[in-house]
């Protein structure tokens, strides 16, 4: 039976998990964002920030690697309830929900003594054996949906039939007063607070609901953006790229694609302009209202004396959402029956809103693509990770090589002294980690940790094959065209240029590492005609619309029969008046 490690000092660092929700790569201040972080940003300058750190293209696999160090497809998560076509229901990998063969960071930390808590989106299982409280938290106060009303315990619309809160396992009730940035924060204080007397440290795991649709800030926060945003999307996008070269995130003069679902602000007529102006202006007031929470919680940290032995990591789990949720008919209707939809209360309470494909192309600047493809601008996101008590980490520092989600479990296990389990948990075989740690990078060490080992990733039928500098990818419908492309990402992180042809040995290479990768984690072939969007629409019909549908014809159903029994009841007692 496998040794349980070692219950670490009083002194071992305490972990924060800062985990945003759709933040694209220049989101942050300090990344080249226009809104306000000063909060995050006070974190980069204090440690880290990673320019080239990758995730998954969608949220669950994203938080599944986290948890775990583990690939997507190893963890159960090669695909999420939302988006899974019924070919791959309950093929191996596909649980889309985190399988029972893996170890979360948690429960590693838990065995070696630390407080471990959680709050905010969960979105990896909802029966409970997978809610976070059954998954290594002490305490979690979660949502098992990909998200929900930012101002009430309310799902969203068409998608679920409730919002899934619960705590430590059992459904639970969101306060009057409750925003969802102010809430996560709140809670894990409280946690953190409750547990002092025990002398442990703690992993807090803190899931911001901000920025996933729908877009909904505090008045004073919209209120804040009110000069700006007038010039649109590609106006946005040419001033990110200027601010992250200026910052050393990206090299100056980087080149840039116009992405094809990108429309041109300039066709847009006054009332469209209005709307998109009021969304970016919720956005980025959503930001900042979560930054205002981080900074929070820094400052409690710091009150109680823990900031100083705290490592603090700020992620996000996939690029911005270009998602229209207005781009059908169907849709339109059925939103504007649930919600108000004036643009005068857009990101309000009541209200629905997404950016769309033309503010999360600005989100994702320099980079090409959003959340869902296998562009960087879908998987390349800000990292930061700090230790302000820690000379070895370098204040200020930037890292320009390879890392990936699956390197944080290993990157913090290192730095808190904690045992991996090593392919063994509990007298049984688990996954093993598969990522590398982060501390050469962390100290200052060039390069990457990944070196030239191929790390391969899919979803969706999206796929990438990263090695060394290069990256091969392919893009489904609707926002590619299935084609294998290679780009050197150190110079051209934009993806502008296709080098298939002409380092076609390299391409065949990594080629042949990709589908070494694909078979060595039973990745399926797509269904033709399959795109996420699409599976997206038929999940909220069978779950939501078809059950309504059902519903509502009940209930016509009903009415017609009564009405029915009321006309005959009539013309009889009529005929009888008259006999």
């Amino acid at each position: 039976m496998q040794a349980q490690p070692a219950k670490p000092a009083p002194d071992h660092p305490n972990i924060v998990i800062l985990l945003a929700d759709d933040w694209g790569f220049s989101d942050v201040g300090s990344f080249g964002a226009e809104f306000a972080t000063p909060n995050i940003d006070a974190l980069a300058y204090a440690g880290v920030r990673f320019s080239n750190f990758h995730v998954a293209g969608s949220c669950s696999p994203s938080r599944a690697m986290l948890q775990t160090g583990v690939m997507n497809h190893r963890n159960g998560l090669g695909n999420m309830p939302e988006t899974i076509p019924d070919e791959h229901r309950g093929k191996p990998g596909y649980d889309t929900v985190l399988n029972h063969r893996v170890v979360t960071i948690g429960e590693l930390l838990k065995a070696a003594g630390y407080r471990t808590y959680l709050t905010g989106k969960w979105h990896l299982g909802s029966d409970a054996t997978r809610l976070p409280h059954a998954r290594g938290y002490d305490r979690a106060f979660s949502l098992a949906d990909a998200g929900a009303d930012n101002f009430e315990q309310r799902p969203i619309e068409g998608m679920y039939d409730k919002a899934n809160w619960t705590e430590n396992g059992k459904p639970a009730t969101l306060p009057k007063n409750y925003y969802s940035s102010r809430f996560v924060v709140q809670r894990m204080i409280d946690y953190i607070d409750e547990g002092r007397a025990s002398g442990k440290p703690f992993l807090a795991s803190i899931n911001f609901l901000a920025n996933h649709i729908p877009v909904q800030a505090p008045d004073s926060d919209i209120a804040r953006y009110s000069a700006m945003y007038q010039d649109g999307w590609t106006a946005l996008r040419e001033a990110r790229a200027k601010r992250a070269a200026a910052l050393g995130i990206v090299p100056a003069g980087v080149p840039m694609v116009t992405m094809s679902t990108t429309p041109d602000w300039r066709t847009l007529d006054a009332e469209e302009r209005a709307a998109a102006v009021r969304v970016m202006r919720a956005y980025a007031g959503m930001a900042t209202a979560m930054d205002r929470e981080v900074g929070r919680l820094v400052a409690h940290l710091k009150a109680a004396g823990d900031y100083d032995n705290t490592i603090f990591v700020f992620l996000s789990d996939n690029g911005a959402e270009p998602t229209n949720p207005f781009s059908s008919l169907r849709n339109r209707l059925f939103l504007g029956m649930q919600y108000d939809l004036a643009t005068a209360n857009i990101g309000r309470r009541g209200s629905f809103s997404a950016i769309g494909p033309g503010w999360a192309s600005a989100a994702a600047s320099p980079l090409s693509g959003y959340k869902f493809t296998a562009s960087e601008g879908g998987l390349r996101v800000p990292l930061i990770i700090a230790w302000p008590g820690h000379a070895d980490i370098r204040a200020g520092g930037i890292s320009d090589g390879l890392a990936h989600v699956t390197d944080i479990l290993p990157t913090l296990t290192e730095l808190a002294g904690v045992s991996g389990h090593g392919g063994r948990w509990r007298g049984g075989a688990v996954e093993p980690v598969t990522g590398r740690s982060l501390v050469p990078m962390l100290k200052g060490g060039a390069g990457s940790v990944h070196g030239d080992a191929p790390l391969g990733y899919e979803l969706s039928g999206n796929a990438a094959l990263f090695r060394g500098d290069y990256k091969l990818v392919r893009n489904l419908a609707p926002t590619g065209d299935g084609a294998w492309r290679l780009f050197n990402l150190k110079a051209d992180p934009g993806e502008t240029r296709d080098l298939a042809a002409a380092e076609s040995d390299r391409f065949r290479t990594m080629m042949a590492d990709y589908r070494a990768y694909a078979k060595a984690n039973g990745v399926l072939d797509m269904p033709a005609g399959y795109t996420a969007d699409e599976q997206i629409n038929r999940y909220a019909f069978e779950h939501q619309g078809k059950p309504r549908l059902i519903r509502f014809g009940l209930w016509v159903g009903a009415f017609v029969l009564l009405l029915s029994g009321l006309i005959w009841a009539l013309r009889r007692g009529r005929r009888a008046k008259s006999g």
